[in-house]
């Protein structure tokens, strides 16, 4: 199926599966899938656990009805296979846009923020991603306090990187996630707000990007970026919301989808049957799809 990515992200009713928990994440994922710790010896019995899981869902009949424009992979998922052919492949094949997440996790925290670890192979992991047909990556900070300092040197570092993804012919997914247990969530918003859109004015050329944020406090606070020229897609993570609440408060936000992991994946088991797990994955995919494409 020959797909045309750029125009199915910018336009596509829908929303992006982030399936990407990563190495230190990867025991509390298989937790909350039923698989206790002691079910693996090795790294490798571990990641292959969370490889049959990802499948599992990727070939989910549910998964392929239209309503997932794209799913951002772990590294690991994008080098694996499904029934013999690459992962990003298979994806393409179901009509949804493969993305990578190129982050190696955060620094302590400073300034009320945690900027992102350098990543000396970035360059090596982009020439593969764009060799596997990937489309975009996606790199994650944390804000945790309105530290005007501390989010520009966020913003600055996303945008740093954003163009040596962009130089490489993809596109950057930039995630300055706030954290939304901040005490100061309302105010760090609004200096994130205006710093993204210092850094998307200050941007050479005419290459865009796309950004996923939290769900703002402020319903409609992000619509300047969603009119932005510069701007792909404005999508949102859960962050720690609920399901319910979190398709409640995207449904308020105009033209911003979503980019959900735990509030996507969460009710599934793996003693599911095959029609049980795909039942859940499909009542979530319409929850979410909804909150994504009906705005109130």
């Amino acid at each position: 199926m020959s797909i045309d990515m750029r125009e199915k992200i910018a336009n596509g009713a829908g929303f992006i599966a982030a399936l990407d928990q990563s190495g230190g994440s990867t025991p509390k994922a298989l937790k909350g899938y039923g698989i206790e710790e002691g079910a693996w010896s090795n790294e490798e019995e571990m990641f292959g656990l969370i490889h049959q899981m990802r499948s599992r869902i990727i070939t989910s009949p549910s998964f392929a009805k239209g309503k997932i424009l794209g799913a951002i992979l772990f590294e690991r998922t994008m080098d694996g296979e499904i029934d013999g052919q690459s992962v990003p492949a298979v994806l393409i094949e179901k009509g949804i846009v493969p993305f990578i997440k190129i982050d190696k996790g955060l620094e302590d925290e400073a300034n009320g923020v945690q900027l992102m670890k350098p990543n000396p192979d970035l360059d090596v992991l982009l020439v593969k991603s764009k060799a596997l047909g990937v489309f975009g990556t996606k790199e994650r900070s944390v804000i945790n306090l309105a530290n005007r300092a501390g989010i520009a040197a966020v913003v600055k570092q996303q945008f740093e990187v954003g163009q040596q993804i962009l130089s490489h012919g993809l596109v950057p997914m930039i995630e300055p996630e706030i954290n939304i247990k901040s005490p100061e969530r309302a105010e760090a918003d609004q200096i994130l707000l205006e710093e993204i859109l210092k850094a998307l004015d200050a941007m050479p050329g005419d290459d865009r990007v796309m950004l996923k944020l939290s769900l703002p406090e402020q319903a409609g606070l992000f619509d300047p970026l969603v009119d932005h020229p510069r701007v792909l897609r404005v999508v949102v993570l859960s962050g720690g919301f609920s399901r319910t609440e979190a398709c409640a408060e995207l449904a308020k936000n105009r033209g911003v989808i979503a980019s959900f992991s735990r509030a996507l994946l969460n009710d599934l088991r793996y003693q599911m049957t095959d029609a049980e797990f795909d039942a859940s994955l499909g009542e979530a995919i319409d929850e979410i799809y909804a909150a994504s494409t009906v705005k109130v």
